[in-house]
C-alpha cells in the first residue's frame, strides 16, 4: 500500500508554493516583509460550500446567481436514489455553464458502489475544480479517489468529508494521505448517526469531533469545512453556529439553502475589528523590524511572533474577502 502511495504524482500546479508568490500576486499583503515560517499558499476563499442538487435543472439554473464561493453539485444526499442516472447525466454540463468561482461535486460515497463511477463521469469536465468524498474513512479512499484524478490527468482537488466514528478515529491518516487533499470536512447528521449521539440544541455532543477535524486540517494546512445547519429557516441558529465554528478554527460551512449563503460568508469573513488591529499589529512589527527589535507592545499587550502570523492571515483572508486592508509604507 505505501509502495503505491509513493507512486502517485502531486500535480505541478498544487505543488506548495512561496510567500513570494503572494509577493506577486497580492496587492496588499503581499508588500509586507515577509515572516520566516508563514506559509499563506493554502488560503484559499472557502467560505459557504453550497449544496445544488444535480437531478434539479431549475435549481442547477438558480445556481448560476449565487454568490457562494463554492458551488458544489450534488449527486450524493440531495438525489434520491432512483435520479442517480438522471443526476450523473447533467453535472457535466451543470459544471460547464457555472459561472461561479469553484465549481464542486459530491460524488457517491466509495462504499455505496457509485462513487467511483460518478468520478469517472466527472473527471471528463474541464470546469471541474474539487471533488468532495464523503465517508472517507481510511488513506485507502483517498488513493482509489486520487488514481482515477491522476489517470485523467487533471488537477482536481480533493475535499475528504469525515463523517463516522473511524473517520474520526483516521483523521490524521486522512489529512496526511496525498497532497491532492485540499480539506477537511465535518458532516454531523451522518456521524450522529454512526455513532448513536443524540443531537441537542447546544451542540456540545459534536465538540470533540469537530475540535479534532478542525484542529488535524490545521496541523496540515488544510481548510476545515463545518457542518449544515439543517434548521435552515432559521438565521439566529445558523449566526450562531456559525460564528461557533469561526471560533473553533474552521475555515467554511456547507450550506443547503440559498438564504444562507450571506449569513455564513459573513460570518467566516475576518470581522472588521479583527482586519483593523491585524493591520495594526503588521504595521507595528515592520517598524519594529527595521529597528532591530523583536517582541513589541501595542496597547499595552505584548505582540511576539505568533501574534504577528495571525495578523498576517487575517489579513491574507479579508483580501481575499475583498475587504479593505491596506497598510500604508512606513
Amino acid at each position: 500500500m505505501m509502495l503505491f502511495r509513493t507512486q502517485l504524482k502531486q500535480p505541478q500546479s498544487l505543488l506548495k508554493r512561496p510567500l513570494s508568490h503572494w509577493v506577486r500576486h497580492s496587492s496588499n499583503v503581499a508588500s509586507l516583509t515577509p515572516v520566516s515560517g508563514l506559509d499563506l499558499s493554502h488560503e484559499r476563499l472557502r467560505r459557504a460550500v453550497f449544496y445544488v442538487p444535480c437531478s434539479d435543472e431549475r435549481k442547477i439554473l438558480k445556481s448560476h446567481t449565487s454568490r457562494a464561493d463554492c458551488i458544489m453539485f450534488d449527486l450524493e444526499d440531495g438525489v434520491s436514489f432512483n435520479r442517480k442516472s438522471h443526476a450523473r447525466s447533467l453535472v457535466l454540463q451543470a459544471l460547464a455553464d457555472s459561472p461561479c468561482r469553484e465549481r464542486g461535486v459530491r460524488i457517491n460515497a466509495l462504499a455505496s458502489g457509485l462513487g467511483l463511477d460518478d468520478l469517472a463521469t466527472i473527471v471528463q469536465s474541464s470546469r471541474l475544480d474539487v471533488v468532495m468524498v464523503p465517508k472517507v474513512e481510511s488513506a485507502k479512499d483517498v488513493w482509489d479517489v486520487v488514481r482515477v484524478i491522476e489517470e485523467a490527468k487533471k488537477e482536481v482537488r480533493v475535499i475528504a468529508g469525515i463523517e463516522t466514528a473511524k473517520g474520526v478515529v483516521n483523521v490524521r491518516e486522512i489529512a496526511e494521505a496525498h497532497p491532492l487533499v485540499d480539506a477537511l470536512l465535518f458532516a454531523a447528521e451522518d456521524y450522529c448517526a454512526d455513532t448513536c449521539i443524540t443531537r441537542t440544541p447546544s451542540r456540545k455532543e459534536l465538540y470533540y469531533a469537530r475540535a479534532v477535524v478542525a484542529t488535524t486540517a490545521h496541523a496540515f494546512k488544510l481548510q476545515a469545512i463545518d457542518m449544515v445547519t439543517m434548521d435552515f429557516r432559521n438565521p439566529r441558529v445558523l449566526e450562531e453556529e456559525s460564528q461557533e465554528g469561526a471560533e473553533m478554527g474552521f475555515t467554511g460551512k456547507q450550506v443547503i439553502h440559498p438564504s444562507q449563503v450571506d449569513i455564513v460568508q459573513d460570518c467566516f469573513a475576518p470581522p472588521r475589528e479583527a482586519v483593523d488591529r491585524a493591520i495594526r499589529i503588521v504595521s507595528g512589527y515592520r517598524t519594529n523590524s527595521e529597528a532591530g527589535k523583536g517582541a513589541f507592545d501595542l496597547d499595552g499587550k505584548a505582540i511576539d511572533m505568533p501574534v504577528v502570523k495571525w495578523a498576517y492571515r487575517v489579513l491574507r483572508r479579508a483580501e481575499l474577502a475583498g475587504i479593505n486592508a491596506s497598510i500604508g509604507n512606513k
